[in-house]
C-alpha cells in the first residue's frame, strides 16, 4: 500500500514525534513536581539545654538528627543520634552543652 504523496510527509512527521522521548515532546510538563520529603523542625534554646521537635506531614520515613554547637571552645559540640520520623509523625530530640549554645541544626536523610 502506497501513500498518497500528501499524506506521506504527515505520516513520517508523526513516527518522528512518537519516536521522541517523553522529555524532547512539546507536551511534556515542564514544571516537575517537587520531591514531597523532609520534616518541618523548629527548636528552642532555654540556657545551656536544647530541645527540637520535628513533624514529617509526608509519607517517606525521615531521619532527623539534632546538631549543637557550643559557645565556648572547650565545652564538646554534640551530633545526636539518628531518630526516625515516620508518617504524620511528631518526635522530640534534645541535647545540651555545658555552658552557652551557639548554633543549632537538624539534618535530614532519607530512610
Amino acid at each position: 500500500m502506497r501513500l498518497s504523496r500528501s499524506l506521506a510527509p504527515i505520516a513520517v512527521a508523526a513516527v518522528l514525534l512518537m519516536s521522541l522521548p517523553q522529555e524532547a515532546s512539546p507536551h511534556a510538563r515542564e514544571d516537575k513536581a517537587p520531591d514531597l520529603f523532609g520534616a518541618a523542625c523548629y527548636s528552642k534554646i532555654t540556657g545551656s539545654r536544647v530541645t527540637a521537635y520535628c513533624h514529617n506531614p509526608y509519607p517517606d520515613v525521615d531521619r532527623v538528627r539534632l546538631h549543637i554547637e557550643c559557645d565556648r571552645w572547650w565545652d564538646v559540640d554534640s551530633d545526636g543520634a539518628p531518630v526516625e520520623a515516620g508518617p504524620a509523625q511528631t518526635v522530640r530530640l534534645d541535647g545540651r552543652c555545658w555552658k552557652e549554645v551557639r548554633s543549632v541544626w537538624v539534618s535530614h536523610q532519607k530512610a
